[in-house]
């Protein structure tokens, strides 16, 4: 993290991230203020712990009055890094990565996919999301031409760990993998692994303790399981 940016739990960060999203929402609608417990209830949070985030930003909001939409997303841009756009690319276009190529909300939140690639030569040369997709080949020089610094995996489990050497050794510093295993990247590369497989095991468990709260006659809950939004 930038040294001129407070230090924030990776808790934290994730939830500023659905914050923002929320504040995105109400700036388009018009709103001008929204107050604690309304923002904390749209992120799904409790206004307590809303607080206790925002109070990583310093003074934020105005009691009796709450907090200026405009203002305090651009705060939370800025302290994630989002207020400029940032490049990216995407290797592996098959049906997973061609919806996440063509989703024009990444634009939005300021993300830009600079680069798109794939090995099969019945996708290179198609255009998905207003970009064509490349060969591999091309990988390091656009990575470099661009300065990409973020890089998305949606390739098959057995050569995401080549491409992930080969986006470290062009300049890439995060990784976003949503190919079905561990990846290793060297020291300084962060790495965040969506494998929606275990995100559906995860509420597959979670609907059977419900069943399993009704048969009873309990009110069995269980907590929420944090995730990206």
């Amino acid at each position: 993290m930038n040294p001129s940016r407070p230090r924030i739990p990776e808790a934290t960060v994730a939830r500023l991230a659905v914050y923002l999203r929320v504040l995105g929402g109400l700036a388009d609608s018009g709103r001008a203020s929204v107050s604690s417990g309304e923002l904390a209830g749209a992120a799904g949070v409790n206004p307590a712990g809303l607080r206790k985030d925002l109070s990583h930003l310093g003074p934020c909001g105005v009691r009796g009055v709450g907090y200026d939409v405009a203002g305090l997303r651009d705060r939370i841009a800025r302290v994630l890094g989002v207020e400029r756009s940032r490049a990216c690319v995407l290797v592996g276009l098959g049906n997973l990565g061609s919806a996440l190529a063509d989703y024009a909300g990444f634009g939005s939140r300021g993300f830009e996919f600079v680069g798109l690639f794939d090995s099969s030569p019945q996708r290179i040369g198609q255009v998905i999301g207003g970009r064509p997709v490349l060969a591999l080949t091309e990988l390091d020089d656009v990575v470099t031409g661009t300065a990409a610094t973020i890089g998305v995996i949606a390739t098959p489990a057995e050569v995401a760990q080549e491409i992930c050497d080969r986006l470290t050794a062009a300049g890439v510093r995060s990784i976003l993998n949503f190919a079905p295993v561990t990846l290793t990247a060297p020291a300084g590369v962060d790495v965040r692994q969506v494998d929606l497989s275990v995100e559906l095991q995860v509420l597959a468990f979670l609907d059977t303790s419900r069943d399993a709260g009704r048969d009873t006659g309990s009110d069995a809950r269980v907590p929420a399981v944090g995730g990206m939004a």
